[in-house]
């Protein structure tokens, strides 16, 4: 993954990779993901992803438009789905939708069809029924009722929280089965949320958490131990295996 790579250590639920440089950190996830979809391309596959937004999103987002183009690969058979939304209208500067439609999507030329938006212009509770309802439709289920997607992309705040997975909810969010969840109360900005819920990300294929930025090496290295009490900490021990890429010193 290229020779700022500083260590990739094997532990029991997670992989952590670690490296220098965000920009560097982009490109080898970029690089990864595309290969990825490369091979469900070979094997006529459609590829299901849950994106998340945040500022290393956006370096992800052009390394892959550059690789993407580069390589030739195709992302016509990936559906985008989102690990969660502000309940704002698609087109504010706070939409996860807005930032991956502006800079990601529209670059592609990635079809309406396969783009899954989150409606955060409706309730909290209305925008969690449909999304969930979309999402139970084209991806696969298990038999739990959770949708199986090849990959969901994960960034992490600066409290561990993951998502729109936020640290001192009840222990009962924790189970709750809900594909899609409501959030009202969201400590960050905006309060109305909706959230991919534990179950849904722990039965991904394969989670992808991208930690990257300042202030955030106390809530890394807290996720990462056995009995850690973050998000990330819940999201590792709900998985037999996670990778974790980050430009955070974890020492």
């Amino acid at each position: 993954m290229g020779s700022a790579l500083l260590e990739h250590i094997a532990m029991e639920q997670f992989k952590l990779i670690s490296f220098d440089h965000a920009d560097v950190l982009a490109k080898s996830v970029a690089t990864a993901w595309l290969d990825e979809i490369a091979v469900a391309n070979r094997a006529g596959k459609s590829y299901y992803v849950a994106l998340s937004g945040g500022r290393i999103t956006l370096k992800l987002f052009a390394s892959v438009i550059e690789q993407a183009k580069a390589r030739n690969t195709s992302l016509a058979g990936v559906h985008f789905f989102w690990a969660d939304e502000r309940c704002v209208p698609p087109d504010d500067p706070e939409s996860n939708f807005a930032a991956a439609d502006k800079h990601f999507f529209q670059p592609l030329g990635i079809a309406a069809g396969n783009i899954h938006r989150i409606r955060g212009e409706d309730t909290s509770a209305l925008a969690a029924r449909l999304a969930t309802e979309e999402i139970l439709r084209i991806a696969p289920v298990n038999m739990d009722g959770q949708p199986v997607l090849d990959l969901i992309l994960l960034g992490m705040g600066e409290d561990g929280h993951v998502a729109s997975l936020f640290p001192a909810e009840p222990e009962s969010a924790s189970t709750d089965k809900s594909v899609y969840r409501a959030i009202a109360n969201s400590p960050k900005p905006p309060p109305s949320r909706v959230t991919l819920g534990y179950p849904a990300i722990a039965a991904a294929r394969q989670v992808w958490v991208v930690a990257s930025g300042l202030g955030k090496e106390v809530a890394v290295r807290e996720s990462l131990k056995p009995e850690g009490q973050t998000p990330l900490a819940q999201v590792l021990r709900s998985r037999k295996e996670t990778s974790v890429f980050t430009d955070i010193c974890v020492d």
